[in-house]
């Protein structure tokens, strides 16, 4: 079942080297005291934070440094491009009218990452009877 994703949520794309976390600033957007994310929560560096460092030949930065390597693979420092929305969105559930990002959404990086979310910031908590 999709968990909306909130606040401190654990990300990963398929380039990084490392898990980074989602930045949800708070306008319109609170479940209790965290703010919730919505699709159009995909801004790098204000929403979406590097992941340490990127594999991908389809970033000039590591293409060129591939190149100067004599073609071994060299990663270099991940700066995150991603120009559009999460996808795909849950229209059935807004917040501050605009979709809810949930925890089965990825986001596509301009050099051909996706970024999943690994854990939604949610912790699941079980009530005893």
């Amino acid at each position: 079942m999709p968990q909306a994703v909130t606040m401190g949520a654990v990300l990963q794309c398929t380039f990084g080297v490392a898990p980074s976390s989602l930045i949800v600033t708070p306008e319109n957007k609170v479940l209790q005291t965290t703010p919730v994310a919505t699709i159009m929560d995909h801004i790098p560096f204000k929403n979406i934070l590097p992941f340490a460092m990127c594999t991908s030949p389809a970033n000039p930065a590591v293409a060129a440094a591939t190149a100067a390597a004599l073609g071994v693979l060299t990663p270099m420092p991940c700066i995150p491009m991603t120009i559009a929305p999460w996808l795909p969105s849950s229209v059935t559930v807004l917040t501050g009218n605009k979709p809810t990002l949930n925890n089965t959404c990825k986001l596509m990086c301009m050099w051909g990452g996706c970024i999943n979310v690994v854990s939604p910031g949610q912790i699941p908590v079980q009530v005893k009877d």
